[in-house]
């Protein structure tokens, strides 16, 4: 019983979590704000209906399978990634230099530096002992 509770407690707060990022994909107004929906709430509503499985089938069938948890470790890993990747494609598409916040002084964006120039990792290599 307290297992059925959890497991419908787990189901509507995935449902709501997925409804205000399907909400939030299509109402906000850029793609920078779009973006946060589906990798945040829509991310955090199918992580709710995956652990929901995860308690419903040891409580109903008496037996555990890891699918559902890979599959929700997955999702959290691969989520935040590819919102990366969106925002970083955004940036460089749509976006000029001087429209973006100021970095430090002496730095630049990785999407916007000079690729002839020497990159953080060069430098660092460049002051090891050996390099």
């Amino acid at each position: 019983m307290i297992a059925e509770i959890v497991v419908s407690v787990l189901l509507v707060v995935g449902g709501f979590f997925g409804l205000v990022g399907s909400y939030g994909l299509v109402k906000l107004p850029d793609p920078m704000t779009r973006l946060h929906a589906p990798t945040k709430s829509a991310t955090l509503g199918v992580g709710a209906v995956l652990i929901a499985s995860l308690i419903w089938f040891p409580a109903r069938h008496g037996h555990l399978t890891w699918h559902e948890l890979l599959i929700t470790l997955f999702l959290f890993l691969t989520a935040p990634v590819t919102g990366y990747f969106i925002a970083k494609a955004h940036m460089h598409l749509g976006w000029s230099r001087d429209e973006l916040p100021r970095p430090s002084p002496g730095k630049d964006w990785a999407t916007f530096c000079d690729p002839d120039k020497e990159s953080l990792v060069d430098r660092r290599a460049g002051d090891r002992p050996n390099g």
